[in-house]
């Protein structure tokens, strides 16, 4: 018996399942849920231990459709990675109640969806916009909203805060210091703004506000051919750039039902694991920096422009790089680039030993960083957590082993998992990744398959230029496919990655079209800086500037 049928069998045990629908596509298992049945099937999925993990929401916009809202919900098994999507139907007007109080990590998610659609989640207490600035009118992933439509924006909100039961988020406590901290703050990226009441040097009460770099990447998706997404995808996470093009391109692959050939798995490998060490070198350079410690700052960042350099041995380019296409890779890695890459993980394995001796084992990074703000397993799993900061938290939680792809089954590497949760672990347990992947890069480069670098499916993949300039069947295929684009079948999928900062994953839409219908991105860093306010109060100011480094918050992705 298939897992959707097993979950149908038991729904029906509890609930009327004549107005469900349950569907299977592209390996996914969905079923659409009449709205007031929701919160019941989604507590009811979870008490039962079906699935334990909230993933995502979003909203889609059908605007001829009687219910033009679709509300999409996915959720996870974190045992067994079984993966489940429900979708709710609405229509203009109608609203559908909150998540919360099963998943608290739905909080950012659903107001996210308002922002972007106007869909009301009933008993949120800060149902307010999110991405978009507090003047902005309308909801710009609504089909009826013009892609190229500007508004121009000019006030700031004065400090202010959640609401929390019966206390008022826009009314400041007299007792209280309020104390505003960036965007225009070196802590802060010039992206990020933290509100605080102070007690002295104790935080009383927190807020956030995100937005600053908002340019909803996911409304561009949808006027562009999918091969053209590619380079969007860089500016999510740009400290890894790689990894957003791998996840994307892997999302469209398993929609299109393609497979990539061995060789062009090797390289994505590579690349994603040089990507997550340069992606830990920023966050443990500059954590380190930000608690005064410049020295380890230039250490990790002589190492990261050596991986640049691998980058452009490889495509050109150093920093977004586009170096995927779907159905495989841009082009193949040129004569002795899988020496560099040896040469670069013997260095690299001996400047770890280095820096861990320089910033982990010093004292005073030691005092500001461990038994600091932890955070539990049963509260990290709360908030959707993924990645370095859930397995601090001490949940062995990695896709790569979870749900492998791409080999990762085949690669002998440990999952590094720390013990409390505190900035001092998630500093740790990056290092030891660092590691890891310097293992599993070694044991890829010392056995590259041969053959392709890509599929050579004419609907799918452009020809090589020696064709496109030798004859006129790769001249007129290259005409086609620039003309007509790729169009992968319709449906929707969700797939997932593990970037540097947790789960990646990309849920498209597509309507059979050249361009993606929707496409919703799960920023891994998103649901973690929710928890931010949470987090640090009750802490000092100081300890919330190296959490907030500690959480290695990256604005184009959390903006998107």
């Amino acid at each position: 018996m298939s897992n959707l049928e097993t979950l149908k069998k038991e729904l029906a045990s509890s609930f009327n399942i004549d107005a469900f629908e349950f569907a299977q596509q592209f390996g996914d298992d969905a079923i659409v849920v009449p709205a007031d049945n929701i919160i019941a099937v989604i507590r009811f999925l979870k008490e039962q231990g079906h699935f334990d993990f909230f993933v995502d929401l979003c909203g889609v916009d059908y605007p001829n459709r009687a219910k033009r809202f679709d509300v999409v919900y996915h959720l996870l098994n974190t045992k067994n990675a079984r993966r489940v999507r429900l979708k709710v139907r609405l229509a203009e007007g109608e609203s559908i109640d909150t998540l919360i109080g099963i998943f608290r990590g739905a909080d950012w998610f659903e107001r996210e969806a308002y922002d972007m659609f106007g869909i009301v989640f009933k008993g949120h207490p800060n149902l307010r916009r999110i991405l978009t600035h507090h003047q902005f009118v309308g909801h710009p992933l609504r089909k009826d909203y013009e892609a190229d439509r500007q508004q121009h924006c000019t006030s700031t909100l004065p400090i202010h805060f959640d609401n929390v039961g019966d206390e008022r988020g826009d009314v400041l406590n007299d007792n209280f210091q309020p104390l505003n901290i960036g965007p225009s703050h070196p802590a802060m990226h010039g992206t990020l703004r933290v509100m605080a009441e102070m007690d002295g040097e104790t935080i009383a009460r927190a807020g956030v506000e995100i937005g600053y770099l908002h340019r909803c990447f996911e409304k561009m998706a949808e006027t562009h051919p999918y091969n053209q997404v590619i380079p969007y995808t860089d500016r999510l996470n740009y400290c890894s750039a790689p990894m957003n093009n791998i996840g994307y391109c892997k999302t469209v692959e398993k929609i299109l039902g393609v497979t990539i050939p061995p060789r062009a798995q090797a390289l994505r490998i590579i690349l994603a694991e040089l990507s997550r060490i340069i992606d830990h070198h920023i966050s443990v350079g500059t954590g380190a920096l930000d608690l005064g410690a410049l020295t380890g700052f230039f250490h990790m960042f002589t190492y990261r422009e050596r991986v640049y350099d691998l980058f452009e041995k490889l495509c050109g380019a150093r920093l977004t790089v586009s170096m995927t296409r779907v159905g495989g890779m841009a082009q193949d890695a040129p004569d002795g680039w899988f020496d560099l890459v040896l040469d670069f993980c013997k260095d690299m394995r001996a400047e770890l030993d280095e820096f861990s001796a320089l910033a982990l084992d010093n004292k005073i990074f030691i005092k500001r960083t461990r038994g600091v703000l932890p955070v539990t397993a049963q509260d990290a799993l709360a908030w959707g957590y993924t990645g370095p900061l859930l397995r601090a938290s001490g949940v062995g939680m990695d896709l790569r082993k979870l749900q492998p792809y791409y080999g990762y089954d085949q690669l002998d590497f440990d999952i590094p998992v720390g013990t409390s949760g505190d900035i001092y672990d998630r500093y740790l347990v990056r290092v030891e990744e660092m590691r890891q992947s310097i293992r599993i890069i070694e044991q890829i480069c010392k056995n590259v398959p041969s053959g392709d670098y890509t599929i050579r499916d004419k609907g799918i993949v452009l020809p090589e230029k020696k064709d496109v300039y030798g004859n006129i069947e790769g001249l007129m295929n290259h005409f086609m496919l620039i003309i007509k684009g790729l169009r992968p079948p319709i449906g929707d999928t969700y797939d997932a990655t593990e970037a540097a900062n947790g789960e990646l994953g990309f849920y498209l839409v597509s309507d059979g079209s050249g361009n993606p219908y929707r496409l919703k991105v799960r920023p891994p860093c998103f649901p973690i800086y929710s928890s931010f306010p949470t987090v640090v109060k009750g802490g000092m100011i100081a300890d919330a500037i190296a959490t907030i480094a500690s959480m290695n918050l990256i604005a184009g992705e959390l903006d998107r």
